[in-house]
C-alpha cells in the first residue's frame, strides 16, 4: 500500500490541485465547499458523489458508464488473479520501479482497472474518464493514492509538463478523432516523462463483421445490448465443441467466430463484459504502427518502443528544448494547439 499524500480541506492532494486548470480560460482553480471554481473567469465544477466534474454530460461515452458501473470490480486483481497487471505491462512497458513516487495521468481510467495496478506499484494516479465509471473508480480506490476527475480529453484540467508518466489504454480509438485525442497528451508530460498507448489493431480484420453489426447495436439502450450479449455469449461451449471435430472443425468455428464476432475468454464473466465492450461504443477505431508512429513523431517524442501487444507504442517527451530538432519543436506546438 501506498502511502497517502498531504491533502487540503477540499479532499484533493495538494500537489493535484496545484496543477488543476480552468478548461476555458487555463486560470488556477480555487477549493470551495462543494467544488472548484476559477481564480481569474470564475467558471465553477462541482463535486458530485465523491467526483469533481469537468464535463456537463456523458456524452458519446454513456455506455462506458453503464459498464464499469455494471461490472465495477471484475477486472481487479486480486489473490487469485494478476491478468490486469500483466495486461498493464504488456500495454506500457512500464515496470514499478518506473512509477513508484511519480505523478501519472491514466487517461480513461473506466472503473480503475490499471490505475489500482500503478497506485499499487507506489505512484500517485490522477484518472480521468468521461464517462460516469469514475463514480466507481473513486470508489475502487478509496484507500489508494489516487484523485479521480470526471474530464475529457480535448479540454484536459491541467497545466502543460505536469506529469511523469501517462498512459491510456484501450481508450483513445472510442473518441471522435483518435489522433487528436492523442495529441492533447504529451504537452502535459514533463520533460523527460513517458507516454504510452493502447489501441485496436488495423492489421487483423476479424472484427470487420462486428463493425457491421454495431451499427445497430451501439444504437441500442446498454440494458438491451447486455441482455444481447448474455444470450450470444454461450456460444463459447459450441465452438469448443466444434475445435474437437476432426479435420473440418478448426474451420468451422473460425468461419463462426468471423461472423458472429465475440469474446473467447473462458471466464464467462469477462466474456459477456468483452463483448458487450465490443459492440456497445458509439466509436471504434483501428489503426497501424505506422499512422501511431507518426502521431508520437509529429509531438516531438522520441525513443519510440513498440511494447508487446499491438497496437502499443512507448515514447519520451526530450529532456530539453535543445535536444529536439528546430522540425520536431514545430511539429511539437503545432500537436499542442
Amino acid at each position: 500500500m501506498v502511502e497517502t499524500q498531504s491533502t487540503n480541506s477540499f479532499g484533493v492532494a495538494e500537489e493535484v490541485l496545484a496543477i488543476l486548470r480552468c478548461i476555458d480560460c487555463q486560470g488556477a482553480l480555487d477549493p470551495r465547499e462543494n467544488g472548484l471554481v476559477c481564480a481569474n473567469c470564475g467558471r465553477e465544477y462541482p463535486k458530485m458523489n465523491g467526483v469533481l466534474r469537468f464535463v456537463d454530460a456523458q456524452n458519446y461515452a454513456g455506455s462506458f458508464g453503464f459498464q464499469w458501473k455494471l461490472y465495477s470490480q471484475t477486472q481487479l486483481d486480486d489473490a487469485t488473479s494478476s491478468r490486469s497487471e500483466t495486461a498493464f505491462r504488456e500495454r506500457t512497458g512500464f515496470r514499478p520501479e518506473d512509477l513508484s513516487g511519480k505523478l501519472v495521468l491514466d487517461v480513461g481510467c473506466g472503473m480503475g482497472r490499471f490505475a489500482e495496478v500503478a497506485t499499487r506499484w507506489g505512484a500517485h494516479v490522477v484518472g480521468i474518464d468521461l464517462s460516469l465509471a469514475c463514480e466507481s473508480a473513486v470508489k475502487n480506490l478509496a484507500d489508494r493514492t489516487a484523485t479521480i476527475f470526471q474530464a475529457d480529453v480535448f479540454r484536459l484540467p491541467f497545466a502543460p509538463e505536469s506529469f511523469d508518466y501517462i498512459y491510456s489504454i484501450g481508450v483513445l480509438h472510442h473518441t471522435p478523432d483518435c489522433e487528436q485525442a492523442f495529441k492533447a497528451l504529451p504537452r502535459l508530460l514533463k520533460p523527460g516523462g513517458r507516454i504510452a498507448v493502447w489501441l485496436y489493431s488495423a492489421y487483423n480484420r476479424w472484427y470487420r463483421m462486428s463493425d457491421v453489426y454495431r451499427q445497430w447495436t451501439r444504437r441500442m439502450s446498454p440494458e438491451k445490448l447486455h441482455r444481447l450479449c448474455r444470450v450470444v455469449v454461450p456460444m463459447y461451449g459450441l465452438h469448443q465443441g466444434l475445435k474437437k471435430i476432426p479435420v473440418l472443425g478448426k474451420f468451422a468455428s473460425s468461419a463462426l467466430a468471423w461472423a458472429i464476432p465475440m469474446s473467447h475468454n473462458p471466464d464467462a464473466t469477462w466474456r459477456v463484459l468483452d463483448t458487450f465492450d465490443w459492440y456497445s461504443p458509439w466509436y471504434q477505431s483501428k489503426h497501424t504502427y505506422e499512422e501511431v508512429f507518426r502521431w508520437f513523431e509529429s509531438c516531438g517524442l522520441e525513443d519510440l518502443k513498440v511494447i508487446q501487444q499491438p497496437i502499443a507504442v512507448q515514447g519520451r517527451r526530450p529532456r530539453a528544448a535543445g535536444q529536439a530538432s528546430s522540425a520536431r519543436s514545430m511539429e511539437s506546438s503545432q500537436c499542442a494547439e
